[in-house]
């Protein structure tokens, strides 16, 4: 018996062997589309002189060599109530800035961006914040009560609808984390958020905070329209790798294209008030 089971296991590997092909699977490759990074950000105390937009281009999922800045474009900013203009000059790195800009609260700006003889814009308001009352560590404000959280706390304006982007970053981590919040429920209230960093590392230990970790905390009033498109993208930045998330979609920022409606841009142009402030934990 073993004459025939060794003869047929040979064969058996060089059948497995040579049925061994490489398969090149074909991904599609999406339309390249503008991307435009319009944060003109306010930060109370200061001017709000100097901004800068970002314009590149979509990319291939896979690939990792493309340069993907877009020089050449023309970018205006204007002030409907002022009709004052304001022109962003190509500093032929991606990046287009002024120096001149002047934020006031509750003006409506338009953006308009020409690339390729076509024409984007993209119409927001610039929205106050209050400021930062105050930052606390505790050990009881968050999910773990052995774990230290930092909660940063302010006052919601009555009598009006106010939207918030929370930013926190941990001085040498890699990326922030972000959140969007409302006063739906706690109008004209003390509002706060707390951060806890619960990430693990290589070996599974989580990384908590220690005396002596530094952290920046911005807070940022926005629009409801931005609130809602934060929301989405945030949800789908934060569900990747989970298998009962929803299927991400593309979600598409307040950029159109008026030339060309179906060659629409990736991005946002967003104008917000934001304080900030930089805590050590003790």
């Amino acid at each position: 018996m073993i004459k025939f089971i060794k003869p047929f296991l040979f064969l058996a590997l060089i059948v497995l062997i040579s049925c061994t092909d490489v398969i090149d699977v074909e991904v599609p490759i999406a339309a390249e589309r503008l991307v435009v990074e319009a944060s003109l950000d306010w930060q109370k105390g200061t001017t709000g002189n100097h901004q800068t937009i970002k314009l590149s281009t979509s990319t291939p999922y896979f690939d990792t060599t493309i340069n993907d800045i877009v020089i050449g474009a023309s970018i205006k900013v204007t002030n409907t109530s002022s009709n004052e203009e304001y022109i962003f000059v190509d500093q032929s790195d991606g990046t287009y800035t002024i120096s001149n800009f002047v934020p006031v609260i509750n003006d409506i700006y338009t953006l308009e961006v020409i690339y390729n003889d076509e024409v984007y814009t993209a119409t927001e308001t610039m929205t106050a914040v209050p400021a930062i009352n105050r930052v606390e560590q505790s050990l009881e404000g968050g999910f773990d009560d052995e774990v230290l959280d930092v909660t940063i706390f302010w006052d919601d304006p009555e009598d009006e609808e106010n939207f918030y982007f929370i930013k926190f970053y941990e001085e040498g981590g890699l990326f922030p984390w972000l959140e969007v919040g409302s006063d739906e429920f706690s109008n004209g209230n003390e509002m706060d958020e707390f951060f806890e960093n619960d990430k693990e590392d290589d070996d599974g230990n989580i990384t908590e905070f220690l005396p002596g970790d530094v952290v920046d905390i911005s807070l940022y009033g926005i629009s409801e329209r931005y609130y809602n498109f934060l929301q989405l993208l945030i949800e789908q930045y934060y569900s990747g790798g989970d298998p009962f998330s929803s299927i991400p979609a593309e979600i598409r920022g307040n950029c159109i294209n008026t030339t060309n409606s179906d060659n629409y841009a990736f991005g946002y142009f967003r104008l917000a008030e934001f304080d900030t402030v930089n805590y050590t934990f003790e």
